[in-house]
C-alpha cells in the first residue's frame, strides 16, 4: 500500500509535466490527462487481436485508441495475422521506446520507435529490408480508434470536414481471394459462398493531416504524416467489432526510416478525473458493514469527509451521517479513500455525497438480496438453452438450433477457438462422421454458440448446491423438452432450478451415451459461422451433413453444406472426473423428478469413475495433473454423497488434506462442502486450514482497497471473487467464530458495484444502475440479457483498470458465461439465506 500523494508533490508534478509527454517509471508516456502505451500490452497469439495491444492511447481517463502496429490489412479482423513482439527497448536517455515486430509467415521484420515531440509523440517505422513483394500495397502502420468515443463527432482531413458515421456506411470493393492475406490456419471470416472473393473496405477520407473530434477537447487528436498519405477507415464494414482506423501504407523498395507520424492527443490543462464513488447498487442489509470506496485521480487531494443522505417520502434529502474519510493509498494508477457508513441502520433510500459528487440512490433494507438472483435464473439461463426455441412475451430470442447433432472433429486439427484434436479420435467414429443423439439439452457457453462441457459441469454443480442447500423452488419459466419450447415469465408448476439441472444433464448423458465419454466441446467448424450474431437457429441449416449432396443442396432431410458442429473428442481424466462429479450431483437432485435421467446420471458417473480409476496416476502431468486431482476429489465426494459407499469416502479423505497443503484456494470449498458427510475429527482437523484461509483473505485488505482477490489477467476476475465469497459462506456456516459474514458480503458488494473504474453492478438488471452493454449473442445491438454476469475488470499493463460500458465487444471484460452465472445464483441466494438466518 502506497501513501496518498501530498498536495505539494501534486503541484510540483503538474508544473514539471505541463503539456509535454514524459517517459514515466512505468515505461509509458504520460502528461496530465494523456497516456501513451507502447506495447505495454502484446498480441497474445491465441485469440489474436483482442483490441488490447500495441500502441494505445488513454485520453482523459478513457482508452480511446489501440492496435498501433504494422498490420497487413486496411481494417484487420480478430483472426487476421498479428505481429509477434521480438524485442522492446526503453531508452531513458533518449526518452524513447523501440519495439521490433515480426511476421514469421512472411519473414517480415519492422522496428517502431516512439519518442516525445512538441506536445505529442513522433512514431517512426524502420525497415532493415524492403517490404516483401507479397506485402507491397498491403503492409502499413495502423492506429485504431474506439467508435463510441467518436460517435456524433466530426473530423478534418487536410481541412475538409466530415462526420464519423454512427452506423457503418463506407464504400467497399470485391477482390479475388488469391489476393487476400491468409487468416488464421487458412480459415476465413467471410462466407463467399464458393465465389473465391473477399471484401476490401475503402477509406472514408485521405490526406496528410487528420484531426479527430476538433470540437471535443477531451477527444481531440491530431495526426500528421510526413511521408505517406493518412487514410481513415471504418472497420465495422467487415465486422461489428471493428474500430475506426487511421492507416498509412509502407513504401515498396525502401529501407531505413520509411514512415513518420506525429501524433498529438489534446491534453486539457490541469485536468483531473472526477472522483468515482463505488458502492453496492443493490444496497445493504441494516446490520452489515457498509463501506464506500472512492477512487481519485492521483492529482486530486482527498477531502476530509463525506456524507450519507436519506431521501424522505416527499423527496427531501436529509443528512444522516457526516463521516471522516479514511485514506487507503494507491492501487494501480489511482488513489483510494474509504467512507464507512455502517452506523446507519435505518431502512430507506440513500445516496452518498463526496464534495460536489453525488451517487444515485440505493437501499438499506432487510430483504435487499431476496430477488437479486431472479433475473439470472428467470431470463439469462433460459435464453442460453440450446436445442430449444426460447420465447419471452412478444419476443423470440431464438428458434430451435443445432438439430443436426454433430460430426466427429477431424484428427490433427487446431481449431480457431482453442479446441484441438490429436492423431486419434478416442471414439468409434471416423473424422467427419455424424455422431447421433447429441441434439438435446445443454446451454450456449457464452456469447457464441458452443457447448463447453467443463462449464456445464461447473454450472450443474452450482445448481445442485443451490437446490440441496438453499431449497430454491422458484417457478417462472415454462420448459417443455418434448416440444423443445421455452417461455419466459410463464410458470409451469415445476421448479426452474430442477428443469435447468435436467437440461444440462441431458447433454452430458447424451455425450457419454453416444460418444463413450464427455468431450472438450461441440462447436461450429467455420470461422464465418463462429462470429454469428443473433438467432442461433440460423447458424446452421439444421440438417445433418450428407457428403453425397453438393454445398447448399438439400433433399429435405439432409444437406450438402458442411455447417454441422464438430465434437472435439480427445479424452482426458480431468474432464471425466469433472463430469462424474456433476452427474453424481444431478442424480440426487433429479431423483423423484426425472427418475430415468437420475439413474442414467448415476450409471455414467460410476462408469467414468471406474474407467479413470484404472488409469495410471502419472498419465497426466503439469497443470492437467493438478486439474485431475481436484476433479477426482470432487467426484469422490459427490459419489459418496450419492451412494454412501466407503470407497469414495476413502479416496476423498486420502486426497483432501494434501490438496489443501498445496493450495487453499483450490481445495477449501470442496473441503468445507464435505463436513456434513464426515466425522467430527475431520471438522476439527479442517479448523487450522480455515484459520489459514482467513489469514489469506485478510491479506487482500492490504493488496487492494476492496479487500477481495482481484486478478490482473486477460479475462476479468469476477469468477474468482464469487467463488471466494462462496467459500467464505461455507466457512461461516461451519466455523462462524473464524469467518464472519462480512467476508461473504464483501465479495457480493464488489460484484454489485464496489469496484474500480465505474460503480455499475456487474449483473445486468440487478441494482439501481447495472451493465446495459454486454458481450452476448445480441452484442451487435449494444444491449444485454437480464441477469448476465460479466467477467469484470480487465487490467491493461501496467496500471490501467477498465470495464467498458459503451463497447460490448471486449470479451475479456463483458462476455457472459454459464459457470459464473450459475455460481452467482448460488452466492446471491446464499447471502439472502444468511439474512434470513
Amino acid at each position: 500500500m502506497k501513501p496518498i500523494f501530498t498536495v505539494t508533490w501534486l503541484l510540483a508534478s503538474a508544473l514539471a509535466f505541463g503539456q509535454k509527454l514524459q517517459l514515466n517509471d512505468s515505461s509509458y508516456f504520460e502528461t496530465r490527462g494523456v497516456n501513451i502505451f507502447v506495447f505495454n500490452n502484446q498480441y497474445n497469439g491465441m485469440f489474436f487481436d483482442e483490441k488490447t495491444a500495441g500502441i494505445e492511447l488513454i485520453q482523459h481517463g478513457v482508452r480511446t485508441a489501440t492496435g498501433g502496429a504494422v498490420r497487413l490489412q486496411n481494417t484487420p479482423e480478430q483472426w487476421d495475422l498479428v505481429p509477434a513482439l521480438v524485442d522492446r527497448k526503453v531508452d531513458r536517455q533518449k526518452h524513447s521506446v523501440e519495439v521490433m515486430l515480426k511476421y514469421d509467415e512472411f519473414a517480415f521484420t519492422s522496428r517502431i520507435t516512439v519518442m516525445p515531440k512538441d506536445n505529442g509523440v513522433e512514431i517512426s517505422v524502420y525497415l532493415d529490408k524492403p517490404v516483401p513483394a507479397k506485402l507491397e500495397g498491403k503492409a502499413g502502420f495502423n492506429l485504431e480508434f474506439l467508435p463510441t468515443a467518436y460517435f456524433e463527432k466530426s473530423y478534418l482531413v487536410d481541412g475538409k470536414a466530415g462526420n464519423f458515421p454512427l452506423y457503418p456506411a463506407g464504400s467497399t470493393m470485391i477482390e479475388k481471394a488469391d489476393q487476400k492475406i491468409p487468416q488464421f490456419a487458412g480459415y476465413t471470416t467471410f462466407d463467399d459462398r464458393g465465389r473465391g472473393e473477399f471484401i476490401i473496405p475503402q477509406p472514408l477520407a485521405t490526406g496528410k493531416t487528420i484531426v479527430l473530434a476538433p470540437e471535443d477537447a477531451e477527444r481531440l487528436v491530431t495526426i500528421q504524416s510526413a511521408d505517406a498519405p493518412l487514410m481513415l477507415f471504418d472497420g465495422r464494414n467487415l465486422a461489428q467489432n471493428g474500430w475506426f482506423i487511421v492507416r498509412s501504407l509502407l513504401p515498396a523498395g525502401k529501407t531505413g526510416k520509411v514512415l513518420t507520424w506525429y501524433l498529438e492527443p489534446n491534453a486539457i490543462p490541469n485536468w483531473k478525473r472526477a472522483p468515482m464513488i463505488a458502492f453496492s447498487q443493490v444496497g445493504y442489509q441494516p446490520a452489515q458493514e457498509k463501506m464506500a470506496v472512492i477512487e481519485l485521480d492521483k492529482n486530486d487531494a482527498p477531502l476530509q469527509s463525506a456524507s450519507l443522505f436519506q431521501i424522505t417520502g416527499n423527496g427531501t434529502p436529509v443528512e444522516k451521517l457526516k463521516g471522516e474519510i479514511k485514506p487507503w493509498g494507491q492501487y494501480l494508477r489511482y488513489n483510494y479513500v474509504q467512507f464507512d457508513f455502517s452506523a446507519v441502520k435505518e431502512p430507506g433510500l440513500y445516496f452518498i455525497q463526496y464534495g460536489d459528487h453525488k451517487t444515485n440512490v440505493f437501499t438499506i433494507g432487510q430483504d435487499i438480496y431476496k430477488d437479486s438472483w431472479h433475473p439470472t435464473l428467470d431470463v439469462w439461463f433460459p435464453v442460453q438453452m440450446d436445442h430449444m426455441q426460447v420465447n419471452e412475451a412478444y419476443r423470440i430470442w431464438h428458434g430451435v438450433p443445432f438439430l443436426d447433432d454433430a460430426l466427429q472433429a477431424p484428427v490433427n486439427h487446431q481449431h480457431f477457438d482453442g479446441y484441438r484434436m490429436g492423431p486419434v479420435t478416442d471414439t468409434k467414429y471416423k473424422s467427419y462422421e455424424r455422431i447421433p443423439g447429441l441434439a438435446v439439452g445443454g446451454w450456449f457457453d457464452a456469447g457464441d454458440f458452443d457447448i463447453q462441457t467443463g462449464s456445464h459441469c461447473s454450472a450443474i454443480l452450482s445448481f445442485v448446491d443451490a437446490w440441496e442447500k438453499l431449497k430454491i423452488t422458484r417457478d417462472e419459466t415454462f420448459i417443455d423438452q418434448a416440444t423443445r419450447y421455452v417461455d419466459i415469465h410463464r410458470p409451469d408448476g415445476k421448479p426452474d432450478l430442477l428443469q435447468q439441472i435436467e437440461h444440462g444433464s441431458l447433454n452430458l448423458v447424451a455425450q457419454v451415451k453416444n460418444i463413450g465419454h464427455p468431450v472438450r466441446g461441440i462447436v461450429v467448424p467455420n470461422l464465418h459461422q463462429y462470429h454469428h450474431l443473433g438467432d442461433a437457429s440460423t447458424e446452421t441449416d439444421n440438417l445433418p451433413y450428407n457428403p453425397a449432396l453438393k454445398p447448399y443442396q438439400s433433399d429435405g432431410r439432409t444437406s450438402g453444406t458442411k455447417d454441422d458442429r464438430w465434437a472435439f473428442t480427445n479424452r482426458n481424466s480431468f474432464l471425466d472426473y469433472h463430469t462424474a462429479a456433476a452427474l453424481a450431483a444431478a442424480h440426487r437432485a433429479l431423483k423423484g423428478y426425472n427418475d430415468t435421467l437420475s439413474q442414467q446420471c448415476l450409471l455414467y458417473a460410476r462408469q467414468l469413475w471406474n474407467e479413470n480409476a484404472r488409469q495410471p496416476a502419472g498419465s497426466d502431468t503439469g497443470f492437467m495433473a493438478a486439474f485431475r486431482r481436484n476433479t477426482e476429489m470432487a467426484a469422490a465426494l459427490q459419489l459418496f454423497i450419492a451412494t454412501k459407499e466407503a470407497q469414495y469416502a476413502t479416496r476423498f479423505k486420502e486426497m483432501i488434506f494434501p490438496t489443501l497443503d498445496r493450495s487453499l484456494q483450490f481445495g477449501m470449498t470442496v473441503a468445507l462442502q464435505a463436513i456434513p458427510y464426515m466425522d467430527k475429527d475431520y471438522q476439527n482437523r479442517l479448523r487450522d486450514y480455515v484459520v489459514k484461509f482467513r489469514t489469506m483473505s485478510d491479506d487482500y485488505n492490504k493488496q487492494n482497497p476492496y479487500g477481495v482477490p482481484m486478478t490482473a489477467r486477460g479475462w476479468g476476475g469476477n469468477s474468482a471473487i464469487i467463488n471466494w465469497a462462496i467459500t467464505n459462506y461455507y466457512a461461516h456456516n461451519y466455523f462462524p467464530d473464524i469467518i464472519g459474514t462480512e467476508y461473504v458480503y464483501k465479495g457480493l458488494n464488489y460484484i454489485f458495484g464496489c469496484h474500480p473504474y465505474h460503480n455499475l453492478s456487474f449483473v445486468s438488471a440487478v441494482g439501481t444502475r447495472s451493465k446495459k452493454v454486454t458481450y452476448g449473442n445480441n452484442r451487435a445491438d449494444f444491449s444485454y440479457i437480464a441477469g448476465g454476469v460479466v467477467p469484470g475488470l480487465l487490467v491493461l499493463h501496467p496500471d490501467f483498470p477498465e470495464n467498458k460500458e459503451d463497447w460490448p465487444f471486449l470479451w475479456g471484460e463483458n462476455e457472459v458465461v454459464i459457470d459464473i452465472c450459475a455460481s452467482y445464483i448460488f452466492l446471491s441466494a446464499a447471502v439472502n439465506d444468511l439474512n434470513n438466518k
